[in-house]
């Protein structure tokens, strides 16, 4: 696959955008990796117990 076949992250859905932020934005802080998982999953709960006080669906588990 060629550069030019790689499709430009501002053509990529919202959620691969915002993963990719996130990916830098924790790689940046230098943190052991199990500590960027352990937050990863505090928030993912958060962020599902979230959708469910908002009555959205919970399709997006890891």
């Amino acid at each position: 696959m060629t550069k030019t076949e790689i499709p430009a992250l501002s053509e990529a859905a919202l959620e691969v955008q915002l993963a990719v932020d996130l990916i830098l934005l924790l790689e940046q802080q230098d943190l052991p990796v199990n500590t960027v998982l352990s937050a990863l999953t505090i928030v993912q709960r958060d962020f599902q117990n979230k959708a469910q006080r908002d009555g959205e669906p919970d399709t997006h588990r890891l």
